[in-house]
């Protein structure tokens, strides 16, 4: 059998780098993790984690984000995968210098699993954020290294906790806007398997992949009516105009102003739909038509039941 590529993941203990991590290895890659050395300091979730990643076959690299360090961890895979978090992003240049430098590496996916940087021109916060991604990108570029960038769009089960507070006992959902922007949300583990398929998909080479599956474009509305089908309740609505939002992106400090840039950009503007998947686009859903990914009416029906109570104390 072929050699499976063996992957490593910078930022692997972050939100979207553990599903990477997860997903990589049930695709049956040799997984890698680089991350900071852990200490008495590290928090606790973060070294269990890294014991769970440990007991699941991962291979820990421990170290900072200093070139030769990373060198160090490139020269022993073949991809690349970087799920490092926005204050992070432009250490991503010690990781092109690292690429270039070490010469064996197949594929690198730079990390950015949001928006598509060159087709959305958002408030300034959240520009400002895409500018340094597609700084990074255009590294990349110059640099000749093989690459696949993806447009994930948004963490569904994160906004769905967001927007709905599905764990709380909320009488009242806040709407941006009139509510009817359609965005994409994307499950994480949806996300994670559609990188690491691209990331060994010589068809992604040198590509951006936009990850649009049809099921999951829905406005804020249509998810508040699912949900009050799904739960059984109903809610009242607070609408928060597109003027407040601008406003606040002007008048808070950074990084505060960039979530509410953020909001403005997916759930006023619907600027993750605004721009066409043309022919020579790249769509996840398409590219991989056998891989069931869920959907968010599939989603809602997971977070129904976390909060459904279990038989034995539904029946006393």
């Amino acid at each position: 059998m072929e050699r499976k590529n063996r992957i490593v993941v910078f930022g692997g203990t972050g939100y979207i780098g553990k599903h990477l991590v997860k997903a990589s290895l049930s695709l049956g890659h040799p997984t890698f993790v680089y991350t900071r050395p852990l200490t008495s300091q590290t928090p606790p979730s973060k070294t269990q984690l890294c014991k769970d990643f440990t007991s699941m076959g991962v291979t820990l690299l421990q170290g900072e984000l200093e070139y030769e360090e990373i060198l160090e961890a490139i020269k022993k895979a073949d991809i690349v995968i970087s799920a490092l978090a926005y204050p992070q992003v432009m250490d991503q240049l010690k990781i092109i210098d690292a690429i270039k430098v070490a010469g064996n590496i197949k594929r690198f996916v730079p990390s950015g699993f949001g928006a598509e940087e060159d087709r959305i021109k958002p408030l300034p916060p959240f520009q400002a954020l895409l500018e340094k991604k597609m700084k990074i990108r255009r590294e990349i570029e110059a640099a000749g290294i093989p690459y696949t960038s993806v447009s994930a769009n948004c963490c569904a089960a994160y906004f769905v906790n967001y927007l709905l507070r599905p764990y709380e006992d909320v009488k009242n959902i806040v709407v941006y806007g009139n509510g009817e922007a359609r965005a994409v949300l994307n499950y994480e583990e949806d996300i994670a398997m559609y990188t690491v398929k691209a990331a060994n998909d010589p068809r992604t080479r040198n590509r951006v992949v936009i990850y649009r599956p049809p099921k999951n474009i829905v406005s804020q509305n249509e998810l508040i009516s699912l949900w009050e089908k799904k739960s059984g309740h109903s809610f009242s609505n607070t609408f928060i105009l597109e003027e407040e939002l601008v406003k606040q992106s002007q008048t808070l400090p950074s990084p505060q102003n960039i979530p509410v840039s953020i909001l403005h950009s997916v759930f006023i503007r619907g600027d993750l739909v605004k721009f066409e998947i043309g022919e020579d686009d790249l769509e996840a859903s398409e590219l991989y038509p056998d891989y069931n990914y869920t959907s968010i009416d599939q989603l809602l029906d997971i977070f129904l039941l976390h909060l459904l109570p279990p038989a034995s104390a539904a029946f006393g």
